[in-house]
């Protein structure tokens, strides 16, 4: 199968990698238009605004976390200083599995690919100087998600700013953690519990922010098609939304909060309509199966990253262009808030230099390139519209064989998606190993020698005072207190009630992260895949 990054110079088929041939030329009986809805009409296909970035810029949120809190937060405060209108926050692995800095299990790990936060004080550190009200955040969190949200809450509580009107995201997709990332914690059924818990919780305590992202950049990233990132998204949310409803949520209330994350890999055309074709198919969907008739339930709100994938530790600063080029797809796709990768993160966490320019990228796309001045601008096109259609019914073939599984939760369980995700990765990879999709600079245009670069080095020593920290954190806490906290974390996890009041309790008592979770844990048992 030729791939559309193969040199249409040949003469062969061209087809993206969702399998749709694109053809020499597209006329208008490829894409019959019709009277189209503009922007801002059910069923969005154009945009959830009626004028777009005429109106509001898309958020330019740059992840970053490493190391430790202090200098993650200097990151933050640069890319603020610099034009940044939110923050994104990576944790490290440790953190994502509900481990304290100095479990022996985190060894190796602490602060290398994003920041550890352990306690409450590693949070305060994280947010030092930092208006919380002024911004919004994104934390990039999914099992332990729960605890770090109440973290965020009480830091911004002790300085003064209203929960209800705090704003931000937190991916809490656990789903996507099964069957492509890995970061889980608990089995999928009680999992599925704290994701409802948090919609319920922030239904009453902070109703300006969003309880989900439903994530397909990581499966995407795993291998899957854009139109598997399409319906795997959504088969997720699918199942996240019966379950809200099996708790006696209801979807005009906790579906305008649920937001979504989604990929922008390097075929511009099937990108832009990539993310056309997932926000009409969700708003069908969410209309038509789950009967909502609020216009914000129907909204797909998404943000994007560029895809990290793609970037290549050969010739790294070919990646500059790489991410222009998704971020481009992203912004004509219609997103809402955009992360551009920096150059070197096929080799290291982006250097300060390399994430300003990341930023900068966004800055020149807003405001030189003239993308922005009209809403929906590939609208009409015939080749555009027809690759929406084409995908948009790929992704509803692939939804429909998920709900034959039994739905997201069943088909995961039965390895299904993931499979599908795997058998997709292999045949690109066997692809670009012959040579029949190109990579510049990899298996093309390949150059002798290395280029140079500026890395970004993870500080040991930031690292030995991060361990340290919990460790006198652990050791002046009122055992007392937090033993009777922790008691009635198990005995709440062993009942019904909704598990985060009293897992900010715990947090306010002095518990860390990692004694939260093992008490999760000792419940709930941990997860481990046939």
């Amino acid at each position: 199968m030729t791939t559309s990054s193969h040199r249409a110079a040949t003469g062969r088929d061209v087809v993206t990698d969702s399998g749709i041939e694109i053809k020499p030329v597209y006329r208008r009986d490829d894409a019959p238009l019709g009277a189209a809805p503009d922007p801002g009409e059910y069923p969005y296909t154009r945009g959830i605004h009626p004028a777009m970035y005429r109106k509001r810029r898309w958020t330019m949120r740059q992840y970053a976390g490493f190391s430790s809190a202090e200098e993650s937060n200097q990151r933050y405060r640069l890319l603020l200083a610099r034009g940044a209108k939110g923050l994104s926050v990576a944790f490290d692995l440790p953190t994502q599995l509900g481990m304290d800095s100095d479990d022996l299990r985190a060894f190796g790990e602490v602060g290398r690919v994003g920041v550890a936060i352990s306690t409450l004080d590693d949070m305060r550190t994280l947010f030092q100087g930092i208006d919380q009200s002024a911004i919004t955040t994104s934390m990039t969190i999914n099992a332990p998600a729960s605890l770090l949200l109440l973290m965020y809450q009480i830091v911004a509580e002790e300085h003064g700013s209203d929960p209800a009107k705090l704003g931000g995201t937190i991916q809490n997709d656990i789903l996507k953690e099964y069957a492509a990332r890995g970061t889980y914690i608990f089995p999928p059924r009680p999992s599925m519990r704290l994701v409802t818990d948090t919609f319920a919780y922030c239904a009453e305590h902070l109703p300006s922010w969003n309880t989900i992202s439903v994530s397909g950049y990581h499966m995407r990233e795993a291998g899957a098609s854009a139109a598997q990132e399409i319906a795997f998204t959504l088969a997720n949310a699918i199942a996240y939304a019966d379950a809200a409803v099996d708790a006696g949520l209801m979807v005009d209330e906790f579906l305008p909060r649920m937001s979504f994350f989604f990929a922008a890999h390097s075929n511009l055309f099937e990108e832009a309509a990539k993310f056309r074709a997932a926000r009409r198919l969700w708003a069908t969907i969410v209309k038509e199966r789950f009967g909502a008739t609020n216009p914000k339930a129907m909204m797909l709100r998404f943000h994007t990253q560029t895809g990290g994938v793609t970037l290549t530790a050969q010739q790294p600063l070919n990646n500059v262009v790489r991410v222009a080029y998704q971020a481009l797809s992203a912004v004509l796709g219609g997103t809402q808030s955009l992360h551009t990768n920096g150059f070197d993160e096929a080799l290291a966490i982006p250097t300060e230099e390399a994430a300003t320019l990341a930023l900068r990228t966004q800055q020149i796309l807003a405001e030189e390139t003239g993308v922005a001045a009209t809403a929906d601008p590939l609208a009409g096109s015939y080749f555009v519209e027809a690759l929406t259609d084409a995908l948009e019914a790929q992704a509803r073939s692939w939804i429909d064989r998920i709900d034959e599984q039994g739905g997201a939760v069943a088909a995961i369980e039965h390895g299904f998606v993931q499979n599908a995700i795997a058998e997709n990765a292999y045949r690109r990879e066997l692809a670009r190993s012959s040579g029949e999709e190109v990579v510049v600079g990899v298996n093309a245009y390949v150059e002798e020698g290395e280029v140079d670069v500026p890395l970004q080095k993870i500080d040991q020593q930031a690292v030995d005072r991060q361990i340290a920290r919990v460790r006198a954190y652990k050791g002046a806490q009122d055992r007392a207190a937090v033993d009777a906290a922790l008691v009635r974390v198990g005995e709440t996890a062993r009942g019904t009630d909704n598990l985060l009041p009293v897992m900010k309790e715990a947090l306010v008592a002095g518990a860390t992260l990692g004694q939260i979770a093992n008490r999760l844990r000792d419940v709930f048992g941990e997860y481990r895949p046939a």
